[in-house]
């Protein structure tokens, strides 16, 4: 009998919490060390996501005017996070007002455009984060009885460091970084923070007027953007990173009119392909489609086998380049184009330009938002 072998079992990832439950446990944490005057090493919260969690409580220092700081250290479990290990920070005192007041310390940024779902001028504390620790002080106050005001300050003390790491600055939050999180938890690998940064992104290019935006997949290729769209404002330019796709039809849904694509050959001969979400694990680069294109460009029948063996998409326009074969990159941009087009249903125009990795021009193409039957036969 043949011996059967179990497959290897994948590890199961650690789910991490957000910013705003860690912030949400920290005030708890100092609110009841206020009003009983202990410290406290841990504390429950209830999270968005509709479970409990406790927290262990790093620091809880309690001043004798009154005021009390918890320190929560955010762990992001296995999601790389630009705030893991983070120490977040509820300072919560008395008040001769009554209420619930809350606002952000040291770390935590500003917000200085329109667009996002906090107002000018206000702490970056977005609104689930801001509704869970309001509603996690007023139940501790009547749980003790207490008709006092409160008032709660979220800190981070390396927040400036950390935001430097994120996209704060380019959404207009200045200072610090953004305490966030609609459920609560972190979900290793998750694409949420990421596409709910490019939401936001979006929105606030929108609120300032944008009508076209250019959506690159890294800081390279926004470098190369910014240099041939000198004439737009530094919100048009949004970085996407892989979620080709998904930023396509979010800049549809919020009613732009204009969504120009710059890259090098390595992704974008993904989504030439119809491939939307250009990881390097997502999909493989498909040599026998660019040498298809090579054709349709004019390159010699010998050029079929070169490119078959090619080790990567930039080999290929090497390749391309040396044989003077420059209408590959405009046929190429022209399938962007064609793929962008159906995968948004029309209704917007695109286009595609091709740097080299050192942001030497290729090609670039133009598509109105019409999809023909060609686009649809193009594979």
């Amino acid at each position: 009998m043949t011996e059967v072998q179990e497959k290897p079992q994948q590890k199961k990832l650690r789910q991490g919490y957000t910013t705003g439950a860690c912030a949400t446990a920290a005030t708890k944490a100092a609110l009841i060390a206020l009003i009983t005057n202990e410290p406290q090493t841990e504390t429950t919260i209830y999270l968005p996501v509709g479970r409990f969690a406790t927290f262990q409580i790093e620091g809880c220092e309690i001043s004798a005017n009154e005021k009390v700081s918890a320190t929560v250290i955010k762990d992001g479990g296995d999601d790389p996070d630009a705030t893991h290990g983070a120490e977040i920070i509820a300072t919560v005192t008395w008040t001769n007002q009554p209420g619930i007041s809350l606002d952000g310390g040291i770390g935590v940024g500003r917000v200085t455009k329109e667009g996002l779902p906090i107002q000018v001028g206000e702490a970056a504390i977005n609104p689930v984060p801001r509704q869970k620790i309001a509603e996690t002080a007023e139940q501790v106050l009547q749980e003790f009885a207490i008709e006092k005001g409160v008032q709660i300050v979220i800190s981070v003390p390396d927040g400036v460091e950390i935001a430097k790491k994120t996209l704060n600055g380019r959404l207009g939050i200045l200072g610090g970084i953004s305490i966030l999180g609609t459920r609560g938890i972190v979900v290793p690998f998750s694409t949420s923070a990421y596409k709910a940064s490019i939401v936001q992104a979006l929105n606030v290019a929108r609120a300032s007027g944008c009508e076209h935006v250019v959506i690159t997949t890294g800081g390279r290729s926004e470098k190369y953007a910014m240099q041939k769209y000198p004439h737009l404002p530094e919100e048009a330019f949004i970085e996407m990173g892989d979620f080709v796709g998904f930023t396509l039809k979010q800049c549809k849904r919020v009613g732009l009119k204009r969504v120009s694509m710059v890259g090098m050959m390595g992704k974008f001969s993904k989504v030439a392909q119809g491939v939307m979400m250009v990881h390097s694990k997502s999909a493989e680069v498909d040599f026998s489609f660019l040498a298809k294109i090579a054709a349709e460009a004019g390159a010699p029948v010998e050029y079929y086998e070169k490119i078959i063996g090619a080790n990567t998409a930039s080999q290929v326009g090497d390749m391309m380049v040396a044989a003077e074969i420059h209408s590959f990159f405009a046929k190429l941009c022209e399938y962007c184009c064609s793929e962008a087009l159906k995968e948004v249903g029309g209704g917007i125009e695109v286009s595609m330009t091709l740097y080299t990795l050192k942001g030497e021009f290729l090609g670039e193409a133009v598509r109105s938002g019409e999809i023909n039957e060609d686009d649809w036969n193009r594979r």
